[in-house]
């Protein structure tokens, strides 16, 4: 484990204490994840087109505030809870993209094809709302693909945790990932794709 890298046992426990309906264990939760959803945020806006509204702070805390709200929500550990992380702020990140463009009228968004480990490298300038209707088109067909782009690509999960919480291995993880990326490639390029592989 790193600095950097929240304690992922003290984590699991508070979140199964959270589970069980134990409301001081939230309070506990709040200072040992914010930095690490900050980072997720951080680097989920600086693949936002240049000059976003919204903070990274800003993003953690509508973020946290919808998690916490998930009474129902029976947490199993570290990375379930940022993958639903994840999930929630690719969620935010379209819907404040929506309210933007239906401002603008069309916005002038630039589309731009995904690359690379984008969990780790992406380009600035990302049309978030070109990427989450893709991202729809994905889920019709092969909803386990469309689930791990959303945990690398805006979940910032490395192999190994998108793996855990899928519950796949981490090889057929990597090969899902890779055929997830060329079919998105393809769809933000205008190509016609039938679907990706099982």
């Amino acid at each position: 484990m790193t600095n950097r890298e929240p304690d992922t046992a003290k984590i699991t426990d508070l979140l199964l204490a959270v589970s069980n309906g134990e409301r001081d264990a939230l309070d506990q939760l709040v200072p040992v994840v914010y930095d690490h959803l900050r980072r997720i945020a951080g680097a989920q806006l600086r693949r936002e087109i240049p000059g976003h509204s919204l903070q990274p702070t800003a993003l953690v805390h509508e973020a946290y505030l919808r998690l916490v709200d998930q009474r129902q929500v029976h947490w199993r550990n570290r990375a379930h809870f940022f993958g639903v992380a994840a999930s929630l702020m690719r969620r935010i990140l379209v819907d404040h993209a929506r309210a933007r463009l239906a401002d603008k009228r069309g916005g002038g968004l630039e589309r731009v094809t995904l690359t690379g480990d984008e969990a780790v490298d992406s380009p600035r300038g990302i049309d978030v709302l070109a990427l989450h209707e893709s991202l729809e088109r994905m889920a019709a067909f092969n909803p386990r693909q469309q689930r791990i782009v959303e945990l690398r690509y805006f979940g910032g999960l490395t192999i190994e945790e998108a793996a855990e919480v899928i519950g796949i291995s981490e090889a057929t993880l990597v090969r899902e990932w890779t055929v997830a990326k060329a079919w998105l490639r393809a769809d933000l390029s205008g190509v016609r794709v039938d679907g990706a592989s099982s």
